[in-house]
């Protein structure tokens, strides 16, 4: 008893002590602080360890690529003033489907819905990275859904180095996954698959629902992060079933 009351308490400083980091570095907001808190909660509970450090990592990740060359991007409208500091909505955008696919493991108890959670959490650490990096790097942006050119920042533009800065977050995530289930190989490529296929679900959700108004970015990104889990769920499935 004592020891897991121990646990408790260490998790949940932690958790505390990441959505005060969050809040005083301005990377959220006050209703995003404590969204981040309760997300965190959650994930540790649902999750474990690995599945909390997996979405740690997408936040330092994603602080430190918003706020990469930020003066640049502002100069160039590729970035607006107080974008750099997130809300509930992106909190909850980004982590949720997280939060879904541990439920639906802790109900089925099938290994497939670990690498849906990672997998959820490799697409919005890769999209963050595109999307950051890419208006940096990216050298002749074409939208996704005509392949026709655009300016940077354009919802639903894609570049040969977005899609790199893509892959590299899904990779950055990736091995995450692997200590929690018992086929290694299969969740490590669901998980690089399942990410680097939501980002550009992302960019096509952008370049359509989102650029007519039917969404938001934070319900691109849910959208996108839920088909990356999905896609790391059949890919899971597949690997396990020829392997």
């Amino acid at each position: 008893m004592v020891t897991a009351m121990a646990r408790l308490l260490l998790e949940a400083l932690a958790v505390l002590a990441m959505g005060i980091g969050a809040y005083k570095s301005r990377a959220l907001d006050l209703k995003g602080a404590v969204s981040g808190v309760i997300l965190g909660f959650l994930l540790l509970y649902l999750g474990g360890v690995y599945t909390f450090i997996a979405m740690a990592l997408f936040v330092l990740v994603g602080i430190a690529s918003t706020r990469y060359k930020l003066e640049y991007k502002l100069s160039k409208g590729l970035s607006s003033d107080g974008e750099d500091v997130r809300s509930a909505g992106n909190v909850w955008g980004n982590g949720l489907p997280a939060v879904i696919f541990l439920l639906v493991e802790a109900v089925m108890h099938r290994d497939a819905f670990w690498a849906a959670t990672f997998a959820s959490i490799a697409t919005v650490t890769g999209d963050t990275l595109a999307s950051e990096l890419g208006k940096v790097f990216g050298k002749r942006p074409v939208l996704i859904t005509t392949f026709k050119p655009v300016k940077p920042g354009t919802n639903g533009a894609v570049s040969f180095q977005g899609e790199i800065f893509a892959l590299l977050g899904a990779c950055i995530i990736a091995p995450l996954s692997i200590p929690v289930v018992a086929h290694k190989l299969a969740v490590f490529l669901a998980v690089v698959i399942g990410g680097f296929v939501g980002v550009n679900v992302d960019s096509v959700i952008g370049a359509t629902l989102e650029n007519k108004g039917l969404t938001d970015n934070n319900v691109t990104n849910l959208l996108a992060a839920l088909l990356g889990g999905v896609t790391g769920v059949g890919v899971f499935l597949v690997m396990i079933r020829f392997a």
